[in-house]
């Protein structure tokens, strides 16, 4: 069971290194008043002014102090601690205060630990008073197995593209019947607008969205609506401008380097970089009340600590009644598995899995990963009944072996999507499904989804079937942005839509504003027939899940999945060959009537199927009725 994030009160960690040595203490006030205790870096305000401390390799550490004209106003020395450490406490100072350090005699520059950058990354960083009226102190978060997670991108959620904005659309999630929201990520990143993974600055949260207690609101609102709220992390790599990181010290980056696919790889066998990211996570709940987190691209952290840092922050936030979930692209269940047992503790992973086969079956497309797809009934049956599709299977790609035994694991621990951020801005042009299938097949798809013993994730606007797309875009410095251009183009050119070079042109170009307000969802469209009926769909299948029995058991034996061929899988739920519910889901259709006498289907208890809610029913469809034979999922209960 869950333990209520805010019932653990004040909570002290002292982290120390290998040594024994102090690497930075922290403390959890979930009450909203000022900690007494410290972060190993950052500017915290105190009793006696403001404290300051920073890891940096170098014989001298000033912090300056500036007026809003950008003059400085005084300088403040910091004394050498050992270890790399510098601190002070500036008597002086206050919430408010613009501040930069300076190394030995050189440059001064930003706070990696900055609690907000006001002026953009390159700017000076603000001391920031994390006081804050808060209003949830009764609020408990909902137990994992209880998640229907909503993923969102704060700047291209509502118009103004702001924490403020997105608070007056809580109601309405809450009353779609999701219980999360998940962020993309907020570290704060170069210009106006990014996806988050070229944050820069982990601490801060992003200035384009607004202010950290705009994004304190924001989460108070969600817990208000009943909605926990995840926060997507990047720990894997920092973004190409703004990371100021490898100034302040060489060991922050491993030693001979490593790179992932965006950026260096961190050196997380050093204690103070280890540190750095631990209590990353865990300001991110004592600040700002987060209650899990999705970890970024876990695959691409390489680490060969005796202890693994994700292990490490699995246990950090756990201790505080926190969740954390893992994208990783390896079908590893290590990842799932108890530090206990030699894995890393996560509560869930993103299992793609799902998607790529219900893209394939829906759309035929073949080429890059879903050529390692078929597409078919029997590769769905085998998703559900397991989590993943590969699960020690070789992949036609790259004729490697991928995955591993899933028996250890519950269907609540892996997250199924039919859209995220990935599968929809890493296309070309950024379409979503409901842009590439029929009216009916998405409905039956978004169906499934809804009633799947694992646990479902919805990308924003998916649930009235936005017309908007969600293309990549980034505002990067003209020459940066240039190469991004370039390099997004690129990943297209052996597709074969685009091995004509007009082709590739059309691609949008990240840089554009363009681009970005493309993306924006329009909460306008909600009401047209067409997407009203589907928001209705997602509506009555989440209620549905939520409130009949049958859905509420997490244990895998609850739900048997069939394949019936020809598109049509079956799951069961129930146990000893009784069952209290069917879900019969036909995604390609071409079937005029359903086969319920299939004898693998019989409900037990000489009883017999009663349809309770299907995909094709007319008020999900505009008011019209689909042709017979229309793809479908439809819902039986036993009479």
């Amino acid at each position: 069971m869950q333990k209520p994030l805010l019932s653990l009160g004040r909570m002290d960690v002292l982290r120390r290194n290998d040594n024994g040595e102090e690497a930075g203490n922290f403390s959890v006030d979930h009450k909203g008043s000022r900690s007494t205790r410290f972060r190993s870096q950052g500017a915290e305000v105190v009793d006696g002014g403001v404290r300051y401390r920073t890891w940096c390799k170098c014989d001298r550490a000033d912090v300056l102090i500036f007026r809003a004209d950008g003059s400085v106003l005084r300088t403040v020395r910091l004394e050498a601690e050992g270890s790399d450490y510098f601190s002070a406490i500036d008597e002086a100072g206050k919430a408010g205060d613009l501040y930069k350090y300076r190394l030995d005699e050189g440059q001064a520059w930003p706070d990696p630990a900055s609690r907000y950058q006001p002026d953009e990354v390159h700017g000076p960083s603000m001391v920031i008073d994390p006081t804050y009226a808060w209003t949830d102190s009764i609020w408990v978060p909902p137990p994992f197995s209880e998640l229907i997670v909503y993923e969102l991108h704060v700047g291209a959620f509502t118009p103004a593209g702001t924490f403020r904005s997105a608070m007056d659309r809580m109601a309405h999630l809450a009353a779609l019947g999701v219980t999360a929201i998940e962020l993309m990520p907020l570290g704060d990143f170069p210009g106006e607008r990014n996806w988050g993974y070229d944050g820069v600055m982990l601490y801060a949260p992003a200035r384009a969205y607004g202010t950290p207690d705009d994004l304190r609101a924001l989460v108070d609102a969600a817990h208000a609506e009943g909605l926990a709220v995840i926060l997507d992390v990047v720990y894997n790599h920092l973004g190409p401008d703004g990371n100021y990181t490898g100034v302040y010290h060489k060991d922050y980056y491993s030693n001979p380097r490593r790179e992932t696919p965006w950026g260096a790889g961190f050196n997380y066998a050093d204690p103070s970089v280890r540190a750095f990211f631990v209590e990353n996570a865990h300001y991110w709940m004592r600040e700002f009340h987060i209650d899990g987190f999705r970890l970024d691209a876990t695959h691409a952290i390489t680490d060969e600590s005796d202890r693994p840092i994700l292990a490490e922050i699995t246990a950090t936030v756990h201790e505080l009644g926190g969740f954390v979930v893992a994208e990783d692209e390896r079908n590893d269940p290590m990842v799932l598995t108890p530090e206990s047992g030699g894995g890393w503790g996560f509560d869930g992973v993103w299992a793609d899995d799902f998607h790529h086969v219900i893209r394939v079956l829906l759309t035929r497309e073949r080429e890059g990963y879903y050529a390692n797809f078929h597409g078919d009934s029997n590769e769905l049956a085998q998703t559900l009944a397991h989590g993943w599709l590969f699960r020690g299977q070789t992949q036609s790609t790259n004729g490697e072996a991928r995955g591993g035994d899933t028996s250890g694991c519950a269907p609540q621990q892996f997250v199924y999507c039919i859209s995220n951020h990935d599968q929809v801005g890493n296309r070309a042009f950024g379409e979503r499904l409901n842009h590439s299938t029929s009216p009916a097949a998405y409905r039956a798809a978004s169906a499934l989804l809804c009633l799947v013993p694992q646990t479902p994730l919805l990308f924003m606007g998916q649930e009235w079937a936005a017309s908007t797309p969600f293309q990549y875009f980034t505002d990067h410095e003209p020459k940066l942005g240039k190469a991004i251009t370039s390099g997004r183009r690129r990943e297209f050119q052996n597709f074969s839509a685009f091995r004509d070079p007009d082709a590739l042109c059309k691609i949008p170009d990240p840089q554009s504003s363009e681009t970005f307000l493309n993306s924006k969802l329009r909460w306008d469209e909600i009401t047209e027939s067409k997407h009203a009926g589907v928001l209705l769909l997602y509506w009555e299948f989440l209620e549905l899940r939520k409130t009949h029995p049958a859905f509420r058991s997490p244990m895998r034996e609850n739900c048997t999945t069939i394949d019936l061929g020809e598109g049509v899988v079956a799951m069961l739920f129930g146990q000893g060959g009784r069952f209290d519910c069917l879900v019969l889901s036909d995604l390609i259709g071409g079937h005029r009537e359903r086969n319920l006498d299939h004898p693998r289907l019989v409900p037990g208890g000489g009883r017999d199927w009663k349809l309770l809610l299907c995909s094709n029913d007319a008020r999900f469809a505009g008011g019209s009725s689909p042709d017979p034979g229309s793809p479908e999922t439809a819902v039986f209960e036993p009479i």
